[in-house]
């Protein structure tokens, strides 16, 4: 019987010792983010955050394998971050960002599936590129900023050989395509989904640039989002968990920002969010999302500090925007398992 979508959204499913792999994560951004604040540069913990994201590959693998998974993740996330870097030396239009990423989402999708990563797809690399290249030129010497990820890459790397854990996984799940290990897609599959990818950036893109949005680097990334599940089904219910994640995570996020905290509070708020923000992750992702939402909008305000409530408003229609694009190309493609 299917569940009913309510319960569904709203259920949080107990994953054994996810806390163990919350706390690698979080040490991960731990170490660096306190080294930037201690250098007084809390402005560059975006880099940080970035590179920290390697160490969310290969929560349940056993240490040979995640150490794999890890390295390719890391891979992915570097070429993505290098190319953000270059587009904003550059100072690339919008319509530039658009297209590199579009591009980046279908070959990142065809190399996330011949690795069999997990979290499955390119989207953290999708983020990677897009916030990244909306970083003011200036800011801080390339050299200097992916050496900021390069190095809390390897940390999350060093860190993930520490333990390794077996989790049983849910009995349904809106996050993640998953696939038993050391199976892969069918080459048809594989561009099928690439395509997706392609097509969902591009839609999002589009009505981004017609709109005008603010941070049109979101939509591009929302609209990510929900390919990352199963089936249409699940991908709609994704793009939901995404949307009102987002919402709920605006509120705490305005609560922090509005009073004009010094920026190394946001940073050490920053790195004390990304915990429980892997912690649901697994659990629920709307949930997850309440906590990831806030994490990025104060990264995000250090790098490049703007006022508040744009920056909330921006976020919100660009979150709306991608969500739809992805849903709706998710749905329209969709095809049924042939057995």
């Amino acid at each position: 019987m299917r569940a009913a979508p309510a319960p569904r959204l709203l259920s949080v499913v107990r994953v054994e010792n996810d806390h163990l792999h919350a706390g690698r994560v979080a040490i991960g951004l731990v170490v660096p983010g306190l080294v930037l604040v201690a250098a007084g540069r809390p402005d560059l913990i975006i880099y940080a955050v970035f590179g920290s994201f390697t160490g969310m590959y290969g929560r349940s693998e056993c240490h040979r394998e995640r150490l794999r998974h890890q390295v390719q993740a890391s891979a992915v996330l570097l070429t993505g971050i290098g190319i953000g870097i270059l587009l904003s030396g550059l100072h690339a239009r919008p319509w530039v960002l658009v297209v590199t990423e579009v591009g980046f989402a279908a070959v990142g999708s065809l190399v996330t599936d011949r690795f069999g990563l997990r979290p499955a797809g390119p989207f953290f690399g999708i983020f990677a590129l897009g916030a990244v290249a909306t970083v003011p030129a200036g800011h801080v010497a390339p050299t200097a900023a992916l050496s900021i990820c390069a190095a809390t890459a390897l940390l999350c790397i060093a860190v993930g050989q520490s333990g390794s854990i077996r989790v049983r996984a849910p009995r349904w799940d809106t996050s993640v395509r998953r696939m038993s290990p050391g199976e892969d897609l069918r080459a048809s599959d594989a561009l099928v989904q690439a395509a997706r990818y392609a097509l969902a950036l591009s839609l999002a893109g589009a009505v981004g640039l017609l709109l005008g949005i603010g941070h049109l680097n979101w939509a591009l990334a929302g609209a990510a989002v929900p390919l990352a599940a199963t089936d249409a089904r699940s991908r709609v219910y994704r793009g939901i968990h995404r949307v009102l994640g987002t919402v709920a995570g605006l509120g705490v996020a305005a609560a922090l920002l509005l009073p004009d905290l010094p920026a190394t509070v946001l940073a050490l708020l920053v790195v004390a969010l990304m915990f429980p923000t892997e912690l649901f992750m697994m659990r629920n992702y709307g949930l997850a999302i309440g906590f990831f939402t806030p994490l990025i909008m104060l990264m995000t305000e250090l790098a490049d500090p703007t006022e508040p409530v744009a920056l909330l408003e921006a976020r919100v229609i660009a979150t709306l925007v991608g969500v739809a694009a992805g849903v709706a190309v998710a749905v329209v493609t969709h095809r049924p398992r042939v057995p």
